[in-house]
């Protein structure tokens, strides 16, 4: 991603340590949260690989088309999810947004949109602007204490924890945002 390299480390670190936890999160009790586990650190470490400062690593140009196919065979399998768990919809918004920075990316030398003289941003990105924020947003409301209906106050075992859960889905969203912004 474009950016200067301290903030990318950062998001890189972020993205990482998310995916190390939601690797963690896969060794739960609960079906369901192991299967969305899995896809979040699928999202985690994708974030972190891609948001790898190009300054300090320039991936190879074949690189950007696996992270569509890798992504892409991730968004089909969250939309076949998707059928019977409504969460599974962000799941599918963000593999397909992985997958539109992939293509971007492969298609676009560095710093093209400032190249062109573009001005704006595209409405493909504008949208998923829109949608993380609110995301991100909702997902801020949802880790206030009270906020959360059915909360029965019993102690999970640590990979089970809901508001750690909450809070791993919220970092990804901000990286997602901070990703998308520097694009």
């Amino acid at each position: 991603m474009h950016g200067p390299a301290s903030p990318g480390w950062l998001l890189v670190a972020l993205c990482a340590a998310t995916g190390a936890y939601c690797l963690l999160r896969m060794r739960s009790s609960v079906e369901e949260q192991r299967r969305a586990a899995g896809g979040e650190a699928l999202m985690g470490f994708g974030m972190a690989a891609m948001a790898v400062p190009a300054a300090v690593f320039t991936p190879p140009s074949w690189m950007w088309p696996v992270y569509a196919v890798v992504f892409g065979a991730a968004a089909l399998r969250a939309l076949w999810a998707a059928r019977g768990h409504p969460h599974h919809l962000h799941h599918l918004m963000g593999t397909a947004a992985m997958v539109y920075m992939a293509v971007v990316m492969a298609g676009s030398p560095e710093a093209h949109h400032h190249a062109h003289g573009d001005t704006g941003v595209p409405m493909v990105t504008g949208l998923l602007l829109v949608y993380f924020t609110g995301y991100v947003l909702l997902s801020g409301i949802r880790l206030i204490p009270g906020t959360v209906a059915g909360s029965t106050g019993a102690v999970a075992g640590w990979g089970d924890r809901p508001e750690l859960a909450r809070a791993c889905r919220l970092s990804m969203g901000i990286g997602m945002l901070a990703m998308l912004l520097t694009l």
